[in-house]
């Protein structure tokens, strides 16, 4: 059904249409249902809010399912709701996990603090390709966990190459969706097992809400689901409300973004005030041709190291706030050592590559040249 659905509808028309629920007299959107108590006896179907089942819930994870090309899709209150809820759902205690070395801090932190606390074991790859996981391959070995784009250097991985390996060793792939969206890359189809989203960025848009996203088979969500049951990480009806408002414009709203990133990154590339950027959409960039296989378009998200006082710089911004998230209509930027890595030491940091110049920009929907203007004037340190 699925795949029948994807053949005849684009993206655009997914993320405005699918999932939507029309009630007669209450308009074309989908009603706000503002309630955690539902009558039962007429219906085999227990909704309560916790179940993960109420109507908003359902509407949105469907939406973002039809666009993962999943069978089934769950959101969560949070991203990290989502990442440990998939965790704790398909593995075992003893079990083992394998996760490449550039990865969000608040998945880093979580594998630090709570995996021994739990009796699960993990690797950190030294490099993200095949030879170091058939290195770090053990018996006991469960899952591998990755990003591409991944946070905060935008490292791309080959994920049919990956897909393939894990298979072939019976190893649950599941990767962080989060940088690409739903519209610019489907892991799923290149063999990818699960796909987790920190809802709060592309997805939510707007800077105003916190939420988290699981697509799978539905084999796979079964297991997730019971443990989700138990965590209890659900979503309210308002944040699933305003999620599904938010997906209606994901599309065109990446395109526009993308499009702003690319014309950035070539023009930071070219400034002798930046000493490195890191984009897949340069083609100088080490995954510049896996990120042109994989994803439809490079992205909105783009690092980039400074030669200069880092906080001076982004306190000249006038356009462009600092501030500790991502993935809104406005374009922010923020430091990663002082915001999604700051958990982790200096030394841990440097071995990933993150250095205390590195800037994260997150590229909304403005005007470029307002954007490349605001940048140009903040990178001029003589004033």
């Amino acid at each position: 059904m699925i795949e029948e659905l994807i053949a005849l509808k684009g993206k655009g028309t997914l993320c405005v249409h699918e999932g939507q629920m029309r009630v007669k007299d209450a308009g074309i959107n989908t009603p706000l249902f503002n309630s955690s108590a539902f009558e039962y006896l007429d219906s085999e179907d227990r909704k309560y809010p916790r179940y993960f089942n109420t109507p908003n819930q359902e509407v949105v994870a469907n939406k973002i399912a039809a666009l993962e090309n999943a069978e089934k899709g769950m959101v969560f209150g949070s991203g990290m709701a989502a990442i440990s809820t998939v965790v704790f759902g398909l593995l075992n205690s003893g079990d083992h996990v394998i996760a490449l070395n550039n990865l969000y801090g608040g998945t880093l932190d979580f594998l630090k603090k709570d995996f021994e606390r739990f009796d699960l074991e993990y690797s950190i790859l030294p490099e993200n390709n095949i030879s170091a996981m058939e290195a770090l391959k053990r018996a006991n070995t469960k899952m591998l966990y990755l990003e591409s784009p991944s946070n905060p250097l935008l490292e791309i991985v080959d994920l049919e190459e990956i897909a393939h390996w894990a298979k072939s060793n019976g190893i649950l792939t599941c990767i962080d969706n989060t940088f690409a969206s739903p519209v610019l890359q489907n892991p799923l189809d290149w063999g990818i097992d699960i796909v987790l989203h920190s809802a709060t960025k592309y997805i939510g848009g707007h800077s105003d809400i916190c939420a988290g996203a699981v697509c799978t088979r539905e084999e796979l969500m079964k297991p997730i689901t019971q443990a989700a049951h138990n965590f209890g990480g659900s979503l309210n009806p308002m944040m699933a409300h305003l999620m599904e408002r938010s997906l209606k414009t994901l599309e065109i709203r990446m395109e526009r973004a993308s499009h702003n990133a690319h014309c950035i990154a070539q023009f930071l590339h070219e400034h002798s005030s930046i000493d490195q950027v890191y984009y897949p959409g340069l083609p100088s960039f080490k995954g510049h041709d896996i990120a042109k296989k994989q994803m439809s378009a490079f992205g909105a998200m783009l690092s980039f190291e400074i030669n200069g006082d880092p906080i001076h710089f982004q306190k000249r911004l006038e356009l462009i706030c600092p501030v500790m998230s991502l993935g809104g209509v406005e374009t922010t930027i923020c430091s990663p050592a002082l915001t999604s890595h700051r958990l982790l030491t200096k030394e841990k940091r440097l071995d990933f590559g993150i250095r205390d110049n590195l800037l994260r920009l997150s590229v909304g929907i403005e005007n470029t040249e307002d954007l490349i203007n605001d940048i140009e004037q903040a990178l001029d340190f003589s004033k």
